[in-house]
């Protein structure tokens, strides 16, 4: 007889309440999507950019403490655990979660993958560098929670990278709808329930779609109640690899404060990076 310990059974009550697995056609979409050379690219720049910052704080010779929340099937982690950082991803995805630790030892990289929500992080408090939370609160109704906890795990100083949508903008990923961004509230609730009852492929066959739309200067206000300063994607933007034009560009938005308001409008998503103070 196979004798089962008290913290073997509390693992298991964990995973079955974290487990809120996706459909077939979901999960098939981010395990493809999270190998692709232009998506790992991609988790790159955005490692570096973060580095740009930490780096102004004369810290460029740490490893970092890194937990990437939302993890799904582990493609950023990965590029972090590729440059030597300790790293740690959560998800609530047990399909993509498992495929992230098969990766991971094929990789040979040692990476600390946990089943889990955002609300209530499995790590102590200050104990992350760096903390990634990509297209993940729009889809958490109890998004203040997650960023308070995203605040608890990070040391003085860490970094908070943050994407999600823009409702300033009328173009986005979340929903097959056009101009969705600016539905009014009750229209969006409709197709909310539209997405998650017969029309699933309204929101790209999500479990949990879309509920939370956000602006720039929104999330920065609620990050600085918490303790952080916010930089936004124009202030991070790596200017050394820009056209002459581009370069212009950014350094207008950047000096004037109009100019950056109406160059929100041109994109999709919210991209903020805020540093605990």
């Amino acid at each position: 007889m196979v004798m089962t310990s008290e913290a073997d059974m509390q693992n298991q009550t964990e995973r079955v309440a974290w487990d809120h697995s996706s459909r077939d056609e979901f999960v098939a979409y981010y395990a493809g999507k999270s190998v692709q050379p232009s998506q790992l690219q991609h988790f790159r720049s955005v490692r570096n950019a973060i580095l740009r910052v930490l780096r102004k704080d004369n810290r460029s010779d740490k490893t970092y403490d890194v937990v990437d929340i939302g993890c799904n099937a582990g493609g950023q982690c990965f590029v972090w655990a590729e440059a030597g950082h300790r790293v740690h991803g959560l998800d609530v995805n047990g399909p993509l979660l498992e495929l992230a630790r098969k990766r991971a030892v094929e990789a040979g990289q040692v990476i600390d993958y946990r089943l889990g929500s955002a609300t209530q992080l499995p790590w102590p408090d200050q104990s992350m560098d760096v903390c990634i939370a990509t297209e993940l609160l729009e889809h958490v109704s109890d998004w203040e929670t997650c960023l308070s906890e995203f605040g608890r795990v990070l040391r003085r100083g860490g970094a908070l990278l943050l994407t999600t949508t823009n409702k300033m903008c009328p173009r986005q990923c979340e929903f097959n709808l056009p101009l969705y961004s600016w539905y009014p509230a009750r229209a969006k609730h409709y197709f909310e329930r539209l997405a998650v009852t017969t029309r699933p492929d309204l929101a790209n066959n999500a479990i949990y779609p879309a509920v939370n739309w956000f602006t720039p200067y929104g999330l920065a206000q609620e990050l600085a109640q918490r303790g952080f300063t916010s930089l936004d994607r124009f202030d991070i933007a790596d200017t050394t690899i820009k056209s002459k034009l581009a370069i212009l560009a950014i350094q207008s938005i950047r000096l004037l404060p109009p100019i950056r308001f109406l160059a929100h409008f041109c994109f999709a998503g919210t991209t903020t990076l805020a540093i605990k103070m």
